[in-house]
Order: C-alpha cells, then sequence, then structure tokens
C-alpha cells in the first residue's frame, strides 16, 4: 500500500524550503518562476495527499497559484494555528521560526481542508482593498502628527496628506469600477447592501477576504471568520467561552456594520438590546450580533435572497 505524502514549504521571500514529512527529503527553491516550475515538476512526480504552506503576506501567492494550477492539493494555514500545533507537539520554542517540517507534519496530524485560490478577479480586488486599507492608515498617522508639528513640517504634512485623499478617492473608484465590471460581484453586493448595517467597505471587506461566504454552513463560517465562541474548559471546570484567531479584517468590518445594526437592523438592534439587558458587556453583546449578522449574509447569499426590509417599519434607515 502506498505511503500518503505531506509536504511542508516553508516560504520565505528570496527560497522556497520543502520538506516531505514521511521520507524527510529536504530542498530548496527560488521563489520566482524558474524555481516554482522547478516544485511543481516535483510534486507532480510525488503526487502528495497535502501540500502545506503559511500565510505569508503574499509572498506564497506564486507558489500556491502555480501548485493549484496543477491540481495538486494545497492549502495555505493560518501562522498561528500552526505555532500552537508546534507548542503542543514540542517542536517549537518562543523564538523559533515556523519550519517546513512543522508544516508537514501539521498537514499529516490536522489534515486542513484544501481550498480553492481565489481566482484573479478577487486577488484584484483583494489587493486593491488592502492598498486603501494602508493609505487610510497613512491619512490617520499623518493627521496625528499634524497636531504637533511645527512649520515648515506641519505645511509638508498638509500637502501630504491632501496627496493621500486624492490617492483614497482614486482607489476608491477603482474599487467601484472593479466591482460594478464583474456581474457576479454586482449581484453580491447588492444582496450584502440589502442588509440595514452593510455598507460599502463592509461589502468589499467580505467580497475580497472572505470568498467563502454562502459557500460554507453556519457553524463553519463562524469559525473561519472568528466569531464562534469555543469552550475552555478542562476536567470540571468550565472556563468562559471565548472567540480567537480567524479573519482580522473581516472581524473588524462586521464590527463596525454591527455597531450600525445595533442601532437600526429590525432584527440585529433587539438582540443588542435584549443581550444589554441580560447583563451582557457590550463588546460581548457586539460579538453575539457580529456572529448573527455573519449567518444571516452567509444564507442571504447561499440562496440568493435580499435582506427582508419589511421585517419590521419601526426602525428607521440607517446612514
Amino acid at each position: 500500500m502506498k505511503q500518503s505524502l505531506y509536504v511542508g514549504i516553508d516560504v520565505a521571500k528570496a527560497n522556497l524550503d520543502i520538506e516531505v514529512r514521511a521520507t524527510n527529503e529536504r530542498w530548496s527553491v527560488a521563489n520566482q518562476e524558474e524555481g516554482v516550475s522547478q516544485l511543481v515538476s516535483r510534486m507532480v512526480e510525488l503526487s502528495p495527499a497535502l501540500i502545506v504552506l503559511e500565510a505569508t503576506g503574499g509572498l506564497e501567492l506564486l507558489a500556491v497559484s502555480a501548485l493549484a494550477a496543477a491540481g495538486l492539493p494545497v492549502v495555505v494555514v493560518n501562522p498561528r494555528q500552526v505555532r500552537d500545533f508546534a507548542k503542543a507537539v514540542g517542536r517549537l520554542a518562543k523564538t523559533d521560526r515556523i519550519d517546513a517540517g512543522i508544516l508537514a507534519h501539521f498537514g499529516e496530524a490536522v489534515k486542513p481542508e484544501p481550498r480553492p485560490l481565489a481566482d484573479a478577479e478577487t486577488q484584484a480586488l483583494k489587493d486593491l482593498l488592502a492598498r486603501r486599507r494602508q493609505v487610510v492608515g497613512m491619512i490617520t498617522a499623518e493627521k496625528n502628527r499634524l497636531g504637533s508639528a511645527r512649520l515648515p513640517v506641519k505645511q509638508d504634512i498638509q500637502r501630504h496628506i491632501v496627496w493621500l485623499q486624492q490617492e483614497l478617492a482614486r482607489l476608491e473608484k477603482d474599487l467601484g469600477d472593479k466591482l460594478h465590471q464583474s456581474p457576479i460581484w454586482r449581484e453580491k453586493e447588492a444582496l450584502l447592501r440589502s442588509f440595514k448595517g452593510v455598507g460599502p467597505a463592509t461589502s468589499l471587506t467580505l467580497l475580497a477576504d472572505l470568498p467563502e461566504l454562502g459557500t460554507l454552513n453556519r457553524k463553519q463560517i463562524a469559525a473561519l471568520v472568528g466569531v464562534a465562541p469555543l469552550n475552555r474548559d478542562s476536567g470540571t471546570q468550565r472556563g468562559k467561552r471565548k472567540t480567537w484567531g480567524g479573519r482580522s479584517r473581516v472581524r473588524a468590518a462586521l464590527y463596525m456594520a454591527a455597531l450600525v445594526a445595533a442601532h437600526c437592523n429590525p432584527v440585529i438592534s433587539p438582540m443588542y438590546q435584549r443581550l444589554l439587558a441580560a447583563g451582557k458587556l457590550k463588546k460581548v453583546a457586539l460579538t453575539a450580533c457580529m456572529r448573527k449578522m455573519l449567518i444571516i449574509l452567509n444564507s442571504m447569499l447561499k440562496h440568493r435572497t435580499r435582506w427582508n426590509q419589511a421585517v419590521s417599519p419601526v426602525f428607521g434607515p440607517c446612514s
């Protein structure tokens, strides 16, 4: 019987370090077209059960794209999840980096499900959205500096803020154009925006950073985003249930949407008030509202159904 092979790939800017779990075969290739081509050829020969890489801020995209295009089972995992696994098996000190061997071991033990790679249009939207977040962050930083700056530095900061605001306007136009070029995205955005509390920034984030929305069940989507409360029990002790992990950018967008929906959405607002009346902290109540919103939005996209705005006429429109 042929042994299943699990491969880990440690991604760096210059190189890809590869290790095969069963055979302990190790080698490196350049993180460029030629090196990735060599990697794909070798992986096709090995026919592994799973190839595991960690998310590294985009450095992994070239390799993942090539492996997925070759029909190989590849998955990009959350570094925190792998780090916790490594600590559990005694393979990782606090300052050690995750290596290819740890990734291969994680793949064999956990067997994460391979997910389809985002298509080129989705990746382009994601890149534009990431750049928009960067520009917004730079505007905020420059405005914070403006208060304590003196001439002529103050004038220089003001000019930079004006330029950044122009860049932000251009990026938002590009995002809008990109969104409306795709009939599928137009339909999804219209469905998401029909939910009271979901604005353009939230809908864009969901489309770009959560392409699985509408394809998973309620428990899976909540766990993927990181809004599902997890048990922290030991023996007879029962710890507090907490949310952790998941996709931080999606959670941040949902948090802002929940703040709005808590005041005007005919389902979320009563839920929020009920939780506060029961003694829940505001943050806990908002997290519960985020999960409820996510489940509703997931169902809306799955069934291609608009939000029923006639649920209750009592609450006014969201601004």
